[in-house]
């Protein structure tokens, strides 16, 4: 996980760059002041580190922790319940708004 750095000059920096891009790490970064505008990510990230991050200290390897990343996301966009869709799942959610347009009609 990408943390908060000390400096924002490292953030910027050519050699942190050249990290980055040897890590194979995707940076990112906004405008100056626009932290509202990425609170949806910033929830689903806290959501990912406390549902499966904090619960595992280590994996075995760094293909281990993309496949279980990849579960989880897996869960997260089919069955996990979610307060935004009254708490069903989106599975849930999407089966029963087709159900009621094709009623509609």
């Amino acid at each position: 996980m990408l943390q908060r750095p000390i400096e924002p000059a490292v953030y910027t920096s050519k050699a942190y760059a050249k990290l980055c891009k040897g890590l194979v790490v995707t940076q990112s970064m906004g405008p100056v002041g626009t932290s509202a505008d990425n609170s949806l990510a910033e929830s689903f990230n806290a959501t990912l580190k406390r549902e499966l991050l904090a619960a595992q200290a280590t994996f075995a390897g760094p293909e281990l922790c993309r496949r279980q990343v990849f579960r989880w996301l897996v869960r997260y966009n089919t069955r996990r319940r979610h307060s935004w869709f009254g708490h069903l799942s989106p599975n849930t959610h999407e089966a029963r708004r087709t159900t009621t347009l094709a009623g509609a009609a």
